[in-house]
């Protein structure tokens, strides 16, 4: 029994002791760090005491200057913190060939809607990205636009009728803003008419909320998953829950079936990959499972993270009146031009409302970082700084955007830095809440149009300002990796009589 107790305790020594060589990595190398915590790495506050912006930014503000990147780990795993921005443009666009790929958890065959384009890598990526490019045009985001119009008249109207029976008008703008974007994806990816303004415990939003807070394991085993990606797929290791994969697969084949048994046709993202679904065979192809992973992507990434930038934006409308005055001011003359209806031209000549957005998007980038893995081994012109391949590269957007070397004053909010002018003055890559390059947010052009226009009509329509409940500084949700307001947004909305 001794024996077995020592063996025992040689075997764990040996395993701590080689966990803890893999953690000096970075010392080794002699690249700036700071030291790891065993077994978290930089992330031994997350989820406690901080939000995952909050532990990167003062990494990227300590070490900027001293070479092109410093070293960072994820629990035992070391990756590269970028610091340059000559780098930055180098990873995201002029090298873009080794550095193709996100390296996140996919496992398209036990997994299926985890073989969506964000997630998947090589090949299998480069293919679906040119199928689906030509589904984010700006001819298609017109076809698109009138049912997102007909989604946001709805949301005046709840808006409307909440803040009258609310006392003293004061609301929790993230969760109305959760369900308008719902039920525009709802109806634009899906086709579902969801009506979740009306019922806030609707199906599909109730298991969009589900995709993005339920998980299959342990916090430890998804960080273990999204860590070692590919080790976690030769494990053949699950992410969503039975539940999740069920609801939004099912949802696509009824809506696939439907459609085609009665030859429907409507001018939404279902109907162009449906378009693509009857090439099958072809290389330009996609089966059902393909269609409800793009489908599924498509809602999970435009459900939180636009609702999140309006709510963002309405708050820092409310605490800077005189952009909310001049917004308004443009929104009502440019309507007027166009017999007061909300059109894809109208949307198109709010040039401050676009620099509002800009804005928004700098100081709450909510994905805060870009991140890609290297195919090959790196040289960035310093032997010392060498990237090796299969090392994870983060890009930390939201250190980047609150650059003072970029954005002097970056806490303060202030549209004018996205005049035609300002931007020309700023080197590329200062400005990447939807990163850049290749691999850029396929989506981006939708994700912005859902919401100009619902910013465009809730300020037409209401009057934003701050409650006493309101927060000066907002705090970060410390569970969620994506950007957004721990308590909510509570604002004061008053309806403008016409």
């Amino acid at each position: 029994m001794s024996t077995i107790i020592a063996l025992l305790a040689i075997v764990i020594t040996l395993i701590i002791y080689l966990l803890r060589y893999q953690q000096s990595y970075w010392q080794r190398r002699g690249v700036p760090h700071d030291p790891p915590s065993f077994p978290l790495g930089a992330l031994k506050e997350w989820r406690r005491t901080k939000s995952f912006s909050e532990i990167m930014a003062p990494i990227y503000t300590k070490f900027k200057g001293t070479g092109p990147f410093c070293g960072i780990y994820f629990l035992l795993e070391p990756a590269v913190f970028v610091l340059d921005l000559e780098l930055v443009k180098k990873v995201l666009i002029k090298d873009f060939q080794n550095f193709q790929d996100r390296g996140v958890f996919h496992n398209e065959i036990e997994d299926p809607l985890t073989g969506n384009l964000f997630q998947l890598d090589g090949p299998k990526w480069n293919v679906l990205r040119k199928k689906l490019s030509p589904t984010f045009t700006s001819g298609k985001m017109k076809l698109m636009f009138p049912a997102v119009v007909k989604v946001a008249q709805e949301l005046i109207q709840v808006m409307g009728e909440k803040s009258k029976n609310a006392a003293n008008h004061i609301l929790e703008i993230t969760e109305l803003q959760a369900r308008y974007t719902a039920d525009v994806i709802g109806s634009c990816a899906f086709g579902l008419e969801c009506n979740s303004l009306r019922n806030p415990d609707a199906e599909f939003v109730r298991m969009g909320r589900k995709a993005l807070i339920e998980r299959r394991h342990s916090i430890l085993v998804d960080t273990f998953m999204e860590s070692y990606p590919r080790l976690a797929r030769k494990l053949n290791l699950v992410s969503l829950t039975k539940e999740v994969q069920d609801f939004y697969t099912g949802i696509v084949r009824k809506t696939v079936e439907y459609r085609e048994q009665n030859q429907v046709k409507r001018n939404d993202f279902m109907n162009i990959l449906l378009e693509m679904k009857n090439k099958e065979g072809e290389k330009d192809g996609l089966s059902v499972e393909e269609i409800a992973a793009q489908a599924y992507i498509f809602f999970l990434a435009g459900f939180e993270t636009s609702s999140t930038t309006m709510g963002f934006a309405l708050y820092e409308l409310a605490r800077n009146q005189d952009v909310q005055n001049r917004l308004r001011q443009e929104i009502n003359t440019t309507l007027a031009q166009h017999n007061n209806e909300c059109t894809y031209e109208a949307i198109q000549q709010m040039k401050y409302l676009e620099q509002v957005l800009s804005e928004t998007l700098r100081k709450y980038p909510v994905l805060p970082w870009v991140e890609r893995v290297a195919k090959a081994d790196y040289d960035t012109g310093d032997p010392h700084y060498l990237i090796e391949k299969n090392s994870r590269v983060l890009i930390l957007s939201y250190g980047i955007h609150h650059d003072p070397e970029y954005y002097p004053d970056p806490e303060k909010f202030d549209p004018e830095r996205f005049t035609e002018e300002e931007i020309k003055k700023r080197p590329a890559c200062t400005w990447i809440p939807f990163g850049d390059g290749p691999r850029n947010c396929i989506g981006l052009r939708f994700g912005k149009m859902q919401a100009l226009i619902g910013l465009a009509l809730l300020i037409k329509h209401f009057r934003f300002s701050f409650a006493p409940q309101t927060p000066a500084v907002l705090t970060y949700n410390k569970e969620n990796v994506l950007l957004s307001a721990e308590h909510g947004i509570h604002l004061k909305v008053e309806q403008i009589e016409e």
